[in-house]
């Protein structure tokens, strides 16, 4: 005798309380939410297509939810080459960089890299947006596990999401929506505190060909000039290890490792292992032929020797909090320690950062590949 198979119930974990009893959410295709368009790229050869203000959308533009610009334009003769996608699209990337997505506030095209949904309702826009943005794992696993990953338009119109009601949808949609303008003032408050720390930078160190920085604090304004020394006579480097990404791992390990790509991307420039995230070196790689004197102590510097530009190249960590643990300077880095301490903890971080110091750095690697 066959049992029954078992109805999962499509409702959220959290729900609004007004809407407790509303009963299930409906799984609905993206084909039956709204129409869903592919866009094209206009000749690049004919340069009457391009360069005036209508706004051309490609996965480069997707930097906040709402899409109001573009780095590339058309003129328009080239917006008479393209598909019109009508303002309050959902748009989705489905080749390459699948699921970046957000809403068009303008009239625009897009290249062939994204797939629009024209909601038939306009009580959907806001809240399909927030599902497909929570769906996006699904998505990439439906692009497969190709050289260049890519979901067709069939395709992308038969992937399912989740509604409630319309009431519902609203209210979901709102409450993120008052986040994400939460967020956002919040990310400009903090790039506005990164050019007054850069600001700062460029005057509390001293510019080259200067001794004196333009910016001092008053108990320290008749301390005179600060002292000029090759850096030789401060720091001598160390030996690092060349463990590229394969033998690290996030898991497990008694050793970490610094990668030159984490100190470009995220370490802090006061590096606190509590703080941060870093990798295992894999147990079954043998590190018996590292010196003692190897291993990062507090205070140290190190260098990413390799970047993919010259303003990011030389870009430097000090190493102020190791919590006991072992960790290696690895791929592409020099470790660089203190011959007799002649700088304090933390300094150095900051001073390795300095445009005369930054500017430096910059004439070495010229002329380097």
């Amino acid at each position: 005798m066959s049992k029954e198979k078992e109805h999962i119930k499509l409702l959220p974990e959290l729900r609004f309380p007004e809407f407790k009893d509303s009963g299930e959410w409906v799984e609905k295709s993206i084909k039956s939410i709204g129409r869903v368009m592919t866009g094209g790229t206009p000749s690049k050869k004919k340069a009457e297509y391009w360069g005036e203000d209508f706004v051309w959308v490609t996965a480069q533009d997707f930097k906040s939810k709402y899409i109001t610009d573009s780095v590339l334009k058309l003129s328009e003769k080239g917006k008479e080459k393209s598909k019109i996608i009508p303002k309050n699209s959902v748009l989705v990337t489905c080749i390459a960089s699948i699921g970046l997505n957000g809403i068009n506030k303008i009239e625009c095209a897009t290249n062939q890299q994204i797939n629009s949904v024209i909601c038939y309702s306009s009580n959907y826009f806001e809240f399909v947006y927030y599902s497909i943005s929570q769906n996006v794992n699904k998505l990439k696993n439906l692009a497969g596990q190709t050289a260049v990953p890519i979901i067709s338009k069939s395709n992308f119109e038969q992937f399912n999401i989740l509604l409630p009601t319309f009431p519902e949808q609203q209210k979901i949609a709102d409450f993120l929506s008052n986040l994400d303008e939460l967020i956002e003032a919040h990310k400009q408050k903090l790039e506005l505190l990164k050019r007054h720390k850069k600001g700062l930078m460029q005057n509390l160190f001293p510019q080259e060909g200067e001794k004196v920085p333009k910016l001092r604090f008053p108990e320290f304004k008749d301390s005179g000039e600060w002292e000029f020394i090759p850096f030789g006579k401060v720091y001598y480097f160390l030996s690092t290890n060349s463990f590229s990404r394969a033998k690290l791992n996030y898991e497990n390990g008694t050793v970490k490792n610094i990668h030159y790509g984490d100190i470009h991307t995220k370490f802090s420039t006061l590096f606190d292992i509590t703080k941060e995230v870093v990798p295992y070196i894999n147990s079954d790689v043998s590190l018996g032929k590292i010196k003692k004197e190897n291993y990062c102590k507090e205070g140290d510097i190190v260098f990413a020797d390799a970047s993919e530009d010259l303003c990011d190249i030389g870009k430097s960590i000090e190493i102020i909090n190791l919590n006991n643990e072992k960790i290696l300077s690895g791929l592409h880095t020099l470790l660089a320690r203190q011959i007799n301490s002649k700088l304090i903890k933390g300094f150095g971080g900051y001073l390795f950062k300095s445009d005369y110091i930054r500017n430096q750095i910059k004439k070495e690697a010229q002329g380097a590949k």
